[in-house]
């Protein structure tokens, strides 16, 4: 899955079920309140309901907030279970992408990040 618009590799993850029903007023106030973040930073937030079929995704840009809903026909999200530590989890992009996709933010077989300095 790939979002229409470029976003930045800052992604948290709300950890636990979020009420769906809450809109991006209220989301922001949970990222504001609850995570101690800026709703207005270049991040994704991604929240997601109690039965894990259904994801919201807050994201600020220039002007106005952008608020993405997926629910699932079939299946759920493998979502991380909570966790008492943190009321958000910061994953990369890619995890994102796995968690959007039906798989675990834990892939053990995906290739690893290279960084690259120079062609030889």
């Amino acid at each position: 899955m790939s979002l229409p618009l470029a976003f930045s590799d800052q992604v948290y993850l709300a950890n636990g079920a979020t009420d769906l029903r809450k809109s991006i007023d209220g989301l922001a106030v949970l990222v504001q309140e609850s995570f101690h973040l800026d709703p207005f930073s270049p991040c994704l937030f991604v929240f997601c309901n109690r039965k894990h079929d259904k994801i919201k995704i807050l994201q600020w840009e220039s002007s106005g907030f952008w608020l993405y809903y997926k629910r699932l026909e079939k299946g759920r999200f493998q979502w991380p279970p909570a966790t008492g530590a943190s009321p958000s989890l910061a994953v990369s992009r890619r995890q994102l992408s796995w968690l959007l996709d039906g798989l675990s933010l834990e892939q053990k077989q995906a290739h690893s990040k290279i960084e690259v300095r120079a062609v030889i």
